[in-house]
């Protein structure tokens, strides 16, 4: 088997596609400054640090990853876009999925179109497939600018490829994983410990807690009592929203917990 080339400074923006017959044909957007590890993350369950989108529904193969972005906020603010292309500005001009369209044939025409606009069209990306089968069908999907190479095989960041390097040594290895995303109403990052959750599981939402506060707070209220979801329109009770978030903390202290006492 090659060996995954092995790059610096990592930011990426990967493409899952669920293998599972049950869910066969579901995609998932998301960033990583590890891709080796972030997968097995998926895979084993949002327990381990895979998203709760992801969890009990795999095996989930990344088949794609868009990598060479200057920082980690450039590369989530297009993971974003990807995942929210009808709220993204950039891409108004962008169609909406067809009803008889697949979810992975029309992930790929966004991808496609954002390479094309600002800011993105300007930056040194690189498109690379990780699975030739997919590659071989959907890679005329995709039309970069001509600055952007193409690549395919595995890829690791400098940072797991240390690691391994120190776990032969028997050396304790640096749990790294990022827990920023972008907050679907203001657009900044958040962290994972200050974001809620739309308690709808279809609805992808997340977002600041006091963004959203100020979206359900109605007559001056002091505190919200309930709301419409900005995402899916739900109406939603503010103490759902809230539980929802100490059970998400919960996992969170108890996979860091773990971590601090098992390697990954």
């Amino acid at each position: 088997m090659d060996k995954p080339d092995v790059i610096e400074h990592f930011f990426g923006v990967y493409l899952l596609y669920c293998e599972n017959p049950k869910y066969k044909g579901r995609v998932y957007i998301g960033y990583t400054v590890d891709p080796v590890r972030r997968l097995k993350r998926h895979n084993a369950g949002k327990k381990f640090g895979g998203a709760w989108r992801t969890s009990n529904k795999g095996p989930w193969n990344m088949v794609l990853i868009v990598h060479g972005f200057p920082n980690a906020t450039s590369a989530l603010r297009f993971e974003w876009a990807w995942q929210h292309p009808q709220l993204s500005r950039r891409l108004r001009h962008v169609q909406k999925k067809k009803t008889r369209e697949k979810t992975f044939d029309y992930t790929l025409n966004v991808l496609s179109a954002m390479l094309q606009v600002g800011p993105w069209c300007r930056l040194p990306l690189t498109l690379r497939w990780l699975d030739d089968a997919f590659a071989e069908v959907h890679s005329a999907q995709i039309s970069p600018p001509m600055h952007m190479p193409i690549s395919y095989g595995k890829v690791t960041s400098s940072k797991h490829h240390r690691k391994l390097r120190d776990n032969h040594n028997n050396k304790e290895p640096v749990i790294e994983d990022s827990l920023l995303s972008i907050c679907d109403i203001c657009y900044m990052i958040l962290d994972k410990t200050d974001k809620v959750m739309c308690i709808k599981e279809d609805c992808q939402l997340i977002a600041h807690i006091i963004c959203l506060a100020k979206e359900f707070i109605k007559d001056d209220k002091i505190l919200p009592i309930e709301g419409n979801c900005p995402a899916c329109k739900s109406n939603l009770l503010w103490g759902h929203v809230i539980r929802k978030k100490i059970g998400s903390n919960m996992h969170l202290n108890e996979f860091h917990s773990d971590s601090s006492d098992n390697d990954s």
